[in-house]
């Protein structure tokens, strides 16, 4: 039997310095995805959203166990968040404008025929919509700008605002793509100023 994987611990983008930011390059890779909009503390879609994934991610790990022999540790919770005005995420904080595609990684060895069968059988027993609406799909981000922030998600926009409009154009960057929060802690069993999370901006040459 192969060791238990640990992605989160062999990629190196899964790591992010706290108190400052660094440019990395971040290699294409494969998420469950689902996509959403509203304020993520009170969408019922939101919920749902997190327990597809969750319950398919889970499945996944069990199959490749069984199935390939190869167990990995299931990995953490990302959102990717966007809206038509980004100060929503800084000086308005506004979350009923936000929109959101919640997702986790899986191994490169996961295949589409593997998504499938985990998305039937979670299907036939929750029978949610967000798990019809989960797919299988590649993210390339490519440079991107990242921080590791400690404390709770509503003191985030302090160090968006800093890294969107300091940082970034200081170091003759532009944003592009959408704004990646990966979530390093549980907030069910983490207090709120412990919660760690690396949140990351896709980047491009300004000139």
């Amino acid at each position: 039997m192969r060791r238990k994987a640990d992605l989160k611990k062999e990629l190196a983008s899964y790591s992010a310095p706290h108190g400052r930011f660094e440019v990395i390059d971040v290699p294409p890779r494969r998420y469950l995805m689902v996509d959403g909009r509203g304020d993520p503390n009170s969408s019922a879609a939101y919920a749902d959203a997190v327990s597809a994934l969750y319950g398919v991610a889970y499945k996944l790990k069990f199959q490749s166990k069984v199935d390939l022999g190869r167990d990995y540790v299931v990995m953490p919770l990302e959102g990717l968040w966007w809206s038509d005005d980004m100060a929503s995420f800084t000086t308005a904080r506004d979350k009923s404008q936000w929109s959101w595609t919640m997702m986790i990684l899986v191994p490169d060895w996961t295949e589409g025929a593997h998504v499938d069968a985990a998305r039937a059988v979670v299907a036939s027993k929750e029978g949610t919509a967000a798990v019809d609406a989960l797919r299988f799909e590649e993210l390339a981000e490519g440079r991107c700008v990242q921080t590791l922030h400690v404390g709770s998600y509503d003191e985030e926009a302090p160090v968006l605002d800093e890294m969107h409009h300091r940082f970034i154009p200081g170091a003759g960057l532009r944003m592009r793509g959408l704004h990646h929060e990966i979530y390093l802690a549980d907030p069910r069993r983490t207090a709120p100023e412990r919660l760690r999370t690396i949140l990351r901006q896709p980047v491009e040459d300004a000139d």
